[in-house]
């Protein structure tokens, strides 16, 4: 999508040929905008598809989700990277390693909003490695749900997450495609 890779070109930061920063618009301050572009794109791309849920990962990709749901108008649920004492529900439960983070977390997402049969729709801010997309494909294997795409923001494709999602069969469909950084620039 031009408005994002514009928005990457103007507002992004890329550290080391390896990371891009957009806390300007993404996953810090989040530009409405620019989300909800993404999220009707999102919408058109999969408007023959059944979609129940839309899943992703605490925190960045909650506006993400949001906006997505929105557009499909069903509910978003989140993995948790953390329990609290009010986690007295059962849940399905991942290891998901971060990239940015370098660190791996456990991610939980309760029984009660990811059941069997579901059709859900995984959404990211960032499809880079492919870990968080893979770990909640793995919480929905456990529910028995059927993960019919997924999708991100920004892809650094040259990171081989796609790879791996369409290995399995998977639909992947992302608002801007880098596929690698050259002198800090990123190149579509």
């Amino acid at each position: 999508m031009k408005c994002i890779e514009e928005k990457i070109l103007k507002d992004g930061l890329v550290l080391n040929n390896s990371i891009l920063k957009v806390d300007s618009f993404l996953n810090h301050q989040v530009d409405p905008e620019v989300i909800e572009a993404f999220a009707k794109e999102v919408h058109k791309e999969f408007s023959d598809t059944k979609v129940d849920i839309v899943l992703t990962i605490e925190t960045s990709g909650i506006a993400v989700a949001y906006a997505v749901a929105k557009e499909f108008n069903v509910p978003f649920v989140f993995g948790k990277k953390t329990t609290s004492q009010t986690t007295i529900d059962d849940y399905f439960f991942a290891k998901i390693k971060s990239f940015t983070r370098n660190k791996v977390s456990d991610v939980i997402v309760s029984k009660k909003f990811l059941k069997k049969g579901m059709n859900v729709l995984i959404v990211d801010d960032f499809l880079a490695e492919g870990n968080a997309a893979l770990g909640l494909l793995k919480i929905c294997q456990q529910a028995e749900a059927n993960v019919v795409g997924v999708t991100a923001v920004i892809e650094k494709i040259f990171q081989g997450g796609r790879y791996k999602l369409e290995d399995l069969g998977i639909k992947v469909f992302t608002g801007a495609s880098i596929k690698a950084f050259v002198d800090n620039k990123p190149v579509f």
